[in-house]
């Protein structure tokens, strides 16, 4: 068996044990889903009428604006069951067994990040549901949809290799559970919720810079079937850079763990 092979099959194996893992224990996964769901009810329903018509419209122009951003918040909070799960395995004593073994080391973050991009996507299906029981209408054509599933799809891999970092580094599975959450609230000072042009100069400033507002702009265009600019391509790089900041910083972390 090659290593390329061999590495396949031990991340296939580590992969189908956090699947299992996420099926028998699904709190943690539903509350990725959970928590968006009850902010865009509360923002819809509590806010909805007067920022919309803040837009020009009411609370139909505000649910279409609104749900993007809810989509992306909810795939930066998927965020925050990859380094729990992460810091459990590093603290609980399964390492030490799978250190004994005769697989890849790669392969235990690899199974983490692909099971965790999955349960996150899988999560984000209901909140779509419930965006569309309460108003959202999307002019998206199949294609736009497919782009749109793999933007979320990049986003999840990116910020899911930064939490594997932040799981390695923690101490404890509380610690583990408190270090995603500046990824999770970044959305908020974005465009998820309001227009940055809204906002006072300072933090309008930061929300035209920081790499949750392109996302939220290119995913909310192709939703709604308009142009999305240049924004495509930044968030696909802030993606790419992400990711590799993700991956080099979790494997010399895990590297470094394992020698010891």
């Amino acid at each position: 068996m090659s290593t390329l092979t061999h590495a396949v099959h031990d991340s296939t194996t580590m992969l189908r044990r956090n699947l299992k893992h996420a099926i028998r224990y699904p709190s943690v996964g539903l509350g990725s889903a959970l928590t968006p769901i009850l902010m865009l009810l509360l923002f819809v329903y509590a806010f909805g009428d007067s920022i919309g018509a803040g837009m020009g419209g009411g609370r139909g122009t505000y649910v279409n604006y609104l749900t993007p951003g809810i989509i992306i918040m909810g795939v930066a909070a998927g965020s925050m069951s990859t380094s729990i799960a992460v810091c459990s395995d590093m603290t609980e004593g399964i390492i030490n067994r799978f250190r004994t073994m005769d697989i890849t080391r790669s392969s235990f973050m690899t199974g983490h990040v692909i099971g965790s991009v999955i349960q996150t996507m899988v999560c984000m299906v209901p909140v779509v549901g419930v965006a569309l029981a309460v108003g959202f209408r999307s002019g998206a054509t199949p294609l736009e949809w497919l782009a749109a599933a793999g933007l979320l799809t990049a986003i999840a891999f990116a910020v899911t290799w930064l939490s594997v970092a932040l799981g390695l580094i923690s101490k404890t599975v509380e610690s583990a559970s408190n270090k995603p959450l500046l990824i999770q609230f970044l959305p908020f000072l974005g465009s998820a919720f309001v227009p940055a042009d809204s906002m006072s100069p300072g933090l309008r400033w930061f929300a035209e810079y920081q790499p949750f507002t392109p996302m939220t702009e290119t995913l909310r265009g192709l939703l709604s079937g308009s142009e999305i600019g240049d924004n495509g391509w930044i968030s696909l790089a802030w993606c790419a850079g992400i990711a590799l900041v993700g991956y080099v910083w979790s494997r010399s972390l895990f590297n470094g763990t394992t020698k010891r």
